[in-house]
């Protein structure tokens, strides 16, 4: 049985600097399997820099990045990648004029074996089935219920169903982490609920999520815990039982913090 205590994912000590400006400043951040942990904190306050870290979109000056426990280089994307981490961004690079399908599979389209092994492989033909049944596995295992059909292209879904799609994307890779970037942003309610739900199902998967919002309502409904930025420092992580929304914001906006257990438990495993 997977270990639900101690991290999945952890970085001790992480810097990035542009140029002379360091956006990540001796950053710890830890996140378990199971668990929804947010990142919040105020514009500039080195969110979506960690979160491109993570992803290996960003490489990091130093520090160390562990699965596990164990220590692993990611400086790319397909370093990421392999090690089971996924990101969702808020542009969700989803293609409008594919159908579900296809963007389900895209970069990763499965071409058929058999005699058509002795072609090179950009002059095979795609294995329809493999990706509609990739698709159906990925729509069935968050439990989207709103899709018709998934030869819908994506250009005709509404905002939560792309997002629901792009998550699915991130899932369907054998994924063990998967970091979303203001997943809800310009949804409606109904929208919002639903991407709320597949967050919701992710963490029963056993997943770990990371979760960057501005809204407080969705997080405080979502997460287990929160990890403040602010100035591209770690400032406190809380157990989201444990704080209240106000105490959140005077964190996020002033670097004034109640106690914080986890951060020293985190600050000590590093």
């Amino acid at each position: 049985m997977e270990n639900m205590t101690n991290p999945h994912l952890q970085v001790c000590g992480i810097n990035k600097s542009f140029g002379n400006v360091r956006a990540l400043l001796d950053v710890d951040f830890s996140v378990r399997r199971g668990e929804v942990m947010a990142l919040v904190g105020d514009n500039g306050a080195g969110k979506s820099t960690l979160m491109k870290v993570l992803a290996g979109a960003y490489s990091y000056d130093s520090g160390d990045f562990l699965i596990d426990g164990k220590n692993v280089t990611i400086n790319s994307p397909t370093d990421a990648a392999n090690q089971g981490i996924q990101i969702v961004y808020q542009d969700l690079a989803l293609c409008d004029n594919l159908d579900v399908i296809d963007n389900l599979s895209l970069g990763h389209e499965p071409t058929k074996g058999g005699i058509y092994k002795l072609l090179p492989k950009s002059l095979r033909p795609l294995d329809m089935l493999k990706m509609t049944q990739k698709a159906h596995a990925a729509i069935e295992k968050l439990k989207v219920k709103t899709l018709r059909s998934t030869s819908l292209e994506v250009g005709v879904l509404s905002g939560g169903q792309k997002q629901a799609i792009a998550i699915a994307r991130a899932v369907s890779s054998d994924s063990s982490v998967v970091l979303l970037d203001e997943p809800t942003a310009a949804l409606g309610v109904s929208q919002t609920a639903q991407v709320l739900d597949i967050v919701s199902t992710l963490k029963k998967s056993g997943h770990s999520v990371v979760y960057i919002s501005h809204n407080l309502k969705d997080i405080f409904q979502v997460a287990d815990r929160i990890t403040v930025m602010r100035l591209g420092e770690q400032i406190a992580i809380y157990e989201t039982a444990k704080i209240t929304p106000q105490e959140l914001v005077v964190a996020m906006t002033s670097g004034v913090e109640t106690d914080s257990q986890d951060k020293k438990d985190l600050a000590d495993a590093c």
